[in-house]
Order: structure tokens, then C-alpha cells, then sequence
């Protein structure tokens, strides 16, 4: 069954119970009324024999008192007759009298040679229907007391139920032809409503089935009303971006590797192409092989930072926060990078607060401060330094690494983290730089919320800012 039919066949049962109820609920309400109209005449009617008899139901004194208001059974005067049944209403009411056992002391004229039912275990007054001369009655029975309090008989009083019987019958037969005329249109409607309903359901369907690598740009029209299907076509649609932009970066990190380790497989197959050409001299190996380890190096660096990005980008790099002291991470990385920098014999100078604490991952951030030192290396001029320095504001600690390289043009500011783009390539190939180092420090400072800036003028140098969380025992 399709998910409109379904829709339409559970609203339709709902619908058809809730039906049911109401139907039900107003044949009974119907029924009950007309019940207590009933039985309101029959107690105004007691009322009336009692009243004119000058007895009471409770101080009962024999059923002599009621020979002036029963019509005898045997009375054969016609005139007699007549007087009573004008006084009784014949025509809509009938009148018993019958002792403890049942037996008939009295009844109307009207009764002729019927009997009303009696029903013996009800000894109070009492309501219900019964059958007399083939015809539905509603009636009472009201018991006669003595003053000593015994019951000595009983007063029944019937009237008849058949005018009263078709209208209670028509409406039940009214509703139960209505019932289903109701609820097949109603099937029908909610089967339209529904089609119309789920058409966004329809859309989502048909843009799936027709997406592609080669199409990932399509979405999916969003309905006018902003209703849960307008929620999913919007988080659908949120998702082909996600599938899109995750593609795309595939697409990029693949073409990005091939292209990075193409240049340096060339150049070593190359150089050991040469080398195997004709015999050289000693000094002349050496010299091609340290020239090709120094290129299996780079693409051994290389390669370990694709993999460090490929595991952010998996969301597999997990970040373990802890309160740590700056200044020994700083001093860890500048001991491993000093090497570096005394080749190009620039100094490192350090201006630290002793007890700055931060919130960081102390391995991430000493592999952020190693790339960005590195980059601050590779692009100084020799015999120049390198600055860092380590102060807190409010809540904040606060590391800026400045160095007095070549810096970097204002408009390309903004770029300088993506993945594989360098300034200038030129100045990068001779450095030996990847382009990689930036965009894993941007990418290791959002898992642990550390903001990163970069401020530079060329000619003159660049500064990369730090600013961390400062751990509960602040600076």
C-alpha cells in the first residue's frame, strides 16, 4: 500500500470511529430524552390518581380508595365507561392495580382483557419497557405502603411507545445509512489531500534519482508552506551540499597529491636515470644522491600532512583539552627548531608571561607553533630574528610569532590558509615549502578553538597571532 493510501486509510478508520461515537452518543442522548419525557408524564399521571384519591403512596389504606378512580374490569355501563376514560386518558394511558402476589385488584377500561407486566423484584418505584397487545409501553410500577410499612400492592401506569418508537427508529436507521455515504467520499478527499501533500515527498524522489557526481548541483524546489516537508527538502537539500562540498574537496585533495608528488617523483626518477646512463665520479653520486634523499624527505613530509588533513576532514582527530603551561611547549618547540634556524643564522627571541596556563591540546598546538616557526624560517632573510611573544588579556592568552621576512601582499592575506597555495611558487619551490603547514594550523586551531591571525606587510615581515582560552588559574 503506497504511503497516500495509507494516509487515507488510517484517517478514514480514525474518522469512522470518532463517527461511530458521535452516532452513538447522540441515539442514546435522543433516546434517554424521550425516556424521561415519558416517564415525567407517567409520574405527573400518578401524581394526578394519587392527588384525586386524597392518598398517599406511603400511607396506603386499601384499594377501596381507588374505586373511584380505576375503571372496574367488569363495568359494563357505556356511560360509566365514557366518564372514565375522559378522566384517565384512555386513549394514552393505562392504569393496574395488583396485590403482593400479582394478582389484579383493578385496572382501566382501556386495558380491556389485557394485563400489564409485573415484575416482582422491584420493590421500590420503577421504570421500564414492556410488551402489551403486541405494542412497545413505557412503564411504571409504584408500590403501595401501609402505615405500618408493609407493601400491600401496586400501582402500574403504561403508556404506549410506538409514535415515539419510529422516530428512534428512523434516526438509527439514518445513521447507519450515512456511515458509510460518509466515509467513502471521505476516503476519497483524504487520498486527494494527501497526493497533493506529500508531491515535495515526489520532488525529493525525482532529484535523487536524476543526481550524479556529474550533477551535484541540483536541489530540490522548497514547498510555500514552511511546514515538516519544508523541513526536509531543506535538510536534504543542506545535504547535498555537504555531499557536494565533501566531492569537491575529494576531488581537490586528490588532484592537490597527484600534483605535489608528481614534480618530486619526476625529478628523483630523473636524476637516477642520469646516473645509471655512464659511469661518474664518486663526489658526482654523492652529490645526486643526497639530492634525491632530500626529495624522498619532502615527499615523506608531504605525505604524513595529507594524511593529518585527511583525518580532520574524516572527522577522526579528536582533540584532548587539558589545562597546560605555555612556556614549556614554546620552549619544546623552539629547542627542535633552533637547528633550522641557525643555519640561516637567525635568532629566536622569547617574551613570555612564567605562568601563563592555557585550555589546548599540547600536542596540537606545539605542531601549530612548529609549522608556523617553520614558515617563519623558511621566509626570513638571513641573519635576521624572529620574535614571540606571550601576554594575557581577561580570559585570553595571547602568542604572536613576528618575523622580518619577505612578508606577504595585503589581497592575499585571506588565501594563505587554503590547502597547497603559496604566494609566490616560485620563492616556494627554492624553500622547499608545501603548502600545507597554514592550513593544518587553521584546521588544528577550530578543533580546539584558538583563533588564528595574520597580519603582514611586505618587505617587512609577518606576525601570526594566538589567542587561547586562559586555563582557571589565568596568567
Amino acid at each position: 500500500m503506497s504511503l497516500r493510501n495509507r494516509i487515507a486509510f488510517y484517517y478514514t478508520i480514525a474518522t469512522a470511529f470518532l463517527i461511530a461515537i458521535v452516532f452513538t452518543t447522540i441515539y442514546f442522548m435522543v433516546e434517554k430524552i424521550v425516556y424521561k419525557q415519558f416517564d415525567d408524564e407517567i409520574k405527573k399521571e400518578i401524581a394526578e390518581i394519587f392527588s384525586e384519591s386524597n392518598i398517599s403512596p406511603n400511607n396506603f389504606k386499601g384499594f377501596e380508595s381507588f374505586k373511584d378512580n380505576i375503571d372496574d374490569d367488569g363495568g359494563d355501563n357505556e356511560n360509566e365507561q365514557k366518564q372514565t376514560k375522559k378522566k384517565l386518558k384512555v386513549d394514552t394511558e393505562f392504569i393496574q392495580l395488583v396485590n403482593n402476589n400479582g394478582e389484579v385488584i383493578n385496572k382501566s377500561v382501556s386495558l380491556s382483557w389485557c394485563v400489564l407486566s409485573f415484575n416482582r423484584n422491584q420493590p421500590g418505584t420503577s421504570y421500564f419497557n414492556s410488551n402489551f397487545g403486541g405494542t412497545m409501553v413505557r412503564q411504571a410500577q409504584v408500590p403501595l405502603i401501609n402505615p405500618n410499612g408493609l407493601i400491600e400492592g401496586y400501582l402500574i401506569i403504561a403508556v404506549p411507545l410506538k409514535n415515539s418508537l419510529i422516530v428512534l427508529h428512523d434516526l438509527r436507521d439514518i445513521f447507519l445509512f450515512s456511515f458509510p455515504v460518509i466515509l467513502l467520499p471521505l476516503f476519497l478527499l483524504t487520498r486527494s489531500i494527501a497526493i497533493k501533500s506529500i508531491s515535495p515527498i515526489e520532488k525529493v524522489i525525482a532529484t535523487a534519482e536524476k543526481m550524479s557526481q556529474s550533477n551535484l548541483d541540483q536541489r530540490i524546489q522548497l514547498p510555500f508552506h514552511h511546514d515538516e516537508l519544508y523541513r526536509l527538502a531543506a535538510t536534504i537539500n543542506a545535504l547535498f551540499d555537504r555531499m557536494q562540498d565533501a566531492f569537491q574537496r575529494e576531488k581537490h585533495f586528490t588532484a592537490d597529491a597527484s600534483h605535489e608528488l608528481k614534480t618530486p617523483l619526476a625529478v628523483v626518477k630523473g636524476t637516477l636515470e642520469v646516473l645509471i646512463r655512464k659511469p661518474r665520479e664518486r663526489e658526482h653520486y654523492e652529490t645526486k644522491i643526497q639530492f634525491c634523499l632530500k626529495e624522498l624527505n619532502r615527499m615523506a613530509r608531504l605525505i604524513d600532512q595529507l594524511l593529518m588533513l585527511a583525518r580532520y576532514e574524516s572527522n577522526k582527530m579528536t582533540p584532548h583539552i587539558v589545562e597546560a603551561a605555555l612556556l614549556p611547549l614554546l620552549e619544546n618547540v623552539v629547542e627542535r627548531i633552533i637547528p633550522t634556524a641557525q643555519a640561516k643564522n637567525i635568532a629566536i627571541t622569547v617574551n613570555h608571561a612564567d605562568n601563563a596556563h592555557i585550555v589546548a591540546d599540547p600536542g596540537m598546538l606545539e605542531m601549530m607553533f612548529e609549522n608556523i616557526l617553520s614558515n617563519a624560517i623558511k621566509y626570513s632573510l638571513y641573519g635576521s630574528s624572529i620574535a614571540i611573544e606571550v601576554k594575557c588579556k581577561e580570559d585570553n592568552v595571547i602568542c604572536s610569532i613576528s618575523d622580518q621576512g619577505i612578508g606577504i601582499p595585503e589581497e592575499k592575506l585571506n588565501a594563505i590558509f587554503e590547502r597547497f597555495y603559496r604566494v609566490d611558487e616560485s620563492r616556494s619551490s627554492s624553500t622547499g615549502g608545501l603548502g600545507l603547514g597554514l592550513s593544518i594550523v587553521k584546521k588544528l586551531a577550530g578543533l580546539q578553538q584558538i583563533r588564528v591571525t595574520v597580519t603582514s606587510e611586505t618587505n617587512q615581515g609577518t606576525t601570526v597571532t594566538l589567542t587561547c582560552q586562559a586555563a582557571h588559574n589565568g596568567c
